[in-house]
């Protein structure tokens, strides 16, 4: 390969590792609110009928997607693997965050889901084939400690692990792995197919548990909740794996997934706004300290996993859809 070749190779790894920054970015600005509106939802709608409507809901955008831009079905072996990004990301996360988040904060919840961001990396070795060096474990386990530390001494984690605590933590097995899988398919699909197939594969499950649910305990909410709602079904369900899927598949799984350390601190700051919890000024602090600790992880550079087949698209490898 000549001298210029490899710059301009160099060069295009860059950008891609740039764009795949700034779209994780946007996604974890999104996915920031998901908790407090999750517990803003649960206050007044059943837990079950949260977690399973707002996926029938961006199902139907899903549907409305893929028929407008005439996207093919997947391969068979391709629906395998998106079913392991439904059971992570469409049912797993909001079924057991809904039912945590009846009785506990979203403050509560942003402690728990601090360590989203390594088990995402951990995904990533075991899923993606990503082998990030021992730098980027460092300065990972920094973030993370960081956030661990402001929000223990802010008072939000506290007292013996309870069930809420539980299903939060089955809450960010699931989602690490969704996020990991999701990531790697989305080299293939590009990151909004691979939402939207999966929301479409769940179906069979998300729609019957909510027609159930709401025959159970009908919903009654006022603007806010319903709101909340909708903000969880277009936004945290659906347009936000716009980003996130098409970040992790540009920039890697486990470098991309780093920007998460920022979102707790961003939580609580919706959760301020939202529910009118106090935030300190030790989160501007901690905030600081965290985004030196996810700067310093972008600095390091990963193994780059196994190229996709031939016959994948430049675009769809990038994580961007080929239509």
């Amino acid at each position: 390969m000549s001298e210029q070749s490899s710059a301009t190779a160099a060069r295009t790894v860059t950008a891609d590792r740039t764009v795949g920054l700034t779209l994780g970015a946007l996604g974890v600005l999104a996915f920031s609110m998901s908790l407090p509106a999750t517990r803003v939802a649960v206050q007044h709608l059943d837990p079950w009928f949260v977690a399973f409507g707002r996926a029938v809901g961006a199902a139907a955008l899903a549907w409305a997607y893929l028929r407008l831009t005439g996207a093919p079905p997947p391969s068979r072996d391709q629906w395998r693997r998106l079913s392991v990004v439904a059971l992570g990301v469409v049912v797993g996360f909001p079924l057991f965050t809904s039912l945590a988040l009846t009785t506990e904060t979203s403050a509560h919840g942003a402690v728990v889901i601090t360590v989203l961001p390594a088990m995402t990396a951990v995904f990533a070795v075991l899923r993606a084939g990503e082998r990030p060096p021992p730098l980027f474990w460092v300065a990972g386990l920094g973030g993370l400690v960081a956030v661990l530390t402001f929000l223990a001494i802010g008072g939000a984690m506290s007292g013996a692990v309870s069930p809420p605590d539980l299903f939060l933590l089955a809450a960010v097995v699931l989602c690490g792995l969704g996020y990991a899988e999701g990531g790697a398919l989305a080299r293939e699909l590009g990151g909004a197919r691979t939402i939207c197939w999966a929301l479409l594969l769940s179906l069979p499950v998300t729609a019957p548990v909510t027609v159930v649910a709401a025959v159970a305990v009908p919903p009654h909410a006022d603007a806010v909740a319903w709101s909340a709602f909708g903000y969880l079904c277009v936004v945290s369900m659906f347009l936000g794996f716009f980003a996130w899927y098409a970040g992790l598949a540009r920039g890697g799984i486990a470098q991309v997934g780093q920007l998460q350390l920022a979102q707790p601190v961003f939580t609580l700051a919706w959760s301020a706004l939202l529910l009118g919890e106090t935030v300190t000024p030790a989160s501007i602090g901690a905030a600081l300290v965290v985004l030196a600790c996810v700067a310093l992880t972008q600095r390091t550079r990963a193994n780059a996993p196994a190229m996709p087949r031939p016959h994948q698209s430049r675009r769809a490898h990038l994580g961007v859809d080929d239509s």
